[in-house]
């Protein structure tokens, strides 16, 4: 039997998820993505480099924004959740404890540490190994060394400023003026070289130090010190939340806008003041659409219309489907397969560069599930 003969337009009608007023429609997939019955959907490499696309919106160091289309929600999910809780970063594990006269206890101010995103040499990063905890099957583990821990040191002292006297008389009230150390702060924390480390992590630019210097850990007054020792380690955001490299990472899908009648005149600035300001744009009606009969334009030649601009600012708030005017003018929908990424940084890895991390960790699941299907199936 023939494989079936699709019409373009339900390919396309396939593809958008309606948002009505109280309802969602066409939510759900088939039981195999993609696939319909009495259908040739055979699996084609070439015609998925055809239609499959990655753009990149936004590019910052610590934020980007970047769109994946022609794919099922189920990879963009799988993305999505590498990149939260898969991809290894560095991050204070251990804390040792020599003095601690500030008010913050021990375990507080242990806890605050171990937050503390750290970044370095991207070489070095990706040099150091996994630490292994020591377990009951394994009392040992993989024992502390310079190719999997890294050591920084917290060693701070609050004393009176050379011109404190000078100060007081003044009445000056600022303790981070009155005194050193008053507040401490990330910066304050010092990476200790340990065996090949010097490889990949001397010098300023390529040591390990916090991302953001300025981070708060603790105040202090005239006589108390903070002495400690900090054990850092790589793992992943399924171990521990400071451990994932992104502060979110969220995908939603491209909103459309379809306007089946006119809209014009005051109706016009109305409805484009249902949505964010750059979405919907007013135009004038032209000669040729006020000539053209049965485009229902005819007799408006130089009124506003509305017209769609840019759907990808669309926040899908419904807004428009509130107003009786608009009934049966407008159709909202989400496209089923363009995501659009939102990836903030903790500032280990670029923000771009976690994406291509997220893609390199999957593809290893992949290969790992083929190995492991081979070995069942011999």
């Amino acid at each position: 039997m023939a494989p079936a003969r699709v019409s373009q337009t339900e390919l396309d009608a396939r593809k958008i998820v309606g948002v009505n007023a109280e309802t969602v429609t066409n939510v759900s997939s088939t039981d195999i993505p993609g696939h319909y019955p009495g259908e040739d959907h055979e699996w084609d490499l070439e015609e998925f480099r055809n239609t499959f696309q990655v753009k990149f919106h936004k590019h910052q160091p610590f934020d980007c924004s970047f769109s994946l289309i022609g794919i099922d929600a189920s990879i963009a999910n799988a993305f999505r959740r590498i990149l939260i809780a898969e991809i290894p970063t560095l991050a204070i594990e251990y804390v040792f404890v020599h003095n601690n006269t500030s008010i913050v206890q021990d375990e507080v101010l242990s806890h605050r540490l171990g937050l503390i995103p750290l970044t370095g040499n991207p070489a070095g990063l990706r040099w150091l190994q996994q630490y292994r905890k020591p377990t009951d099957e394994d009392p040992v583990g993989s024992g502390v060394q310079d190719v999997n821990t890294v050591v920084m040191k917290l060693k701070v002292e609050c004393t009176k400023a050379d011109n404190y006297d000078e100060l007081n008389r003044k009445r000056e009230d600022d303790p981070r003026l009155l005194y050193k150390h008053a507040h401490v702060y990330a910066k304050d924390l010092e990476f200790v070289v340990s065996g090949r480390q010097d490889t990949f992590f001397s010098g300023e630019a390529n040591q390990i130090k916090p991302v953001h210097p300025d981070i708060l850990l603790a105040k202090m007054r005239p006589g108390q010190c903070i002495d400690m020792e900090m054990h850092c380690v790589k793992g992943i955001g399924a171990d521990h939340a400071k451990f994932s490299p992104v502060a979110t990472a969220s995908y939603r899908l491209l909103p459309t806008i379809s306007i089946t009648k006119p809209i014009l005149g005051n109706e016009a600035k109305k409805f484009a003041r249902c949505f964010p300001k750059g979405v919907i744009g007013l135009e004038e009606v032209s000669r040729g659409e006020a000539k053209q009969k049965g485009s229902e334009y005819e007799g408006h030649e130089g009124e506003k219309k509305a017209v769609v601009k840019n759907t990808f600012k669309d926040t899908v708030s419904r807004e428009c489907l509130r107003h009786p005017e608009f009934e049966g003018k407008v159709k909202l929908g989400r496209v089923r397969d363009h995501f659009i990424f939102m990836v903030e940084s903790t500032g280990q890895y670029q923000s771009d560069e976690l994406f291509l991390e997220s893609v390199s960790i999957l593809k290893e699941k992949c290969a790992s599930m083929k190995r492991g299907l081979a070995e069942y199936t011999r």
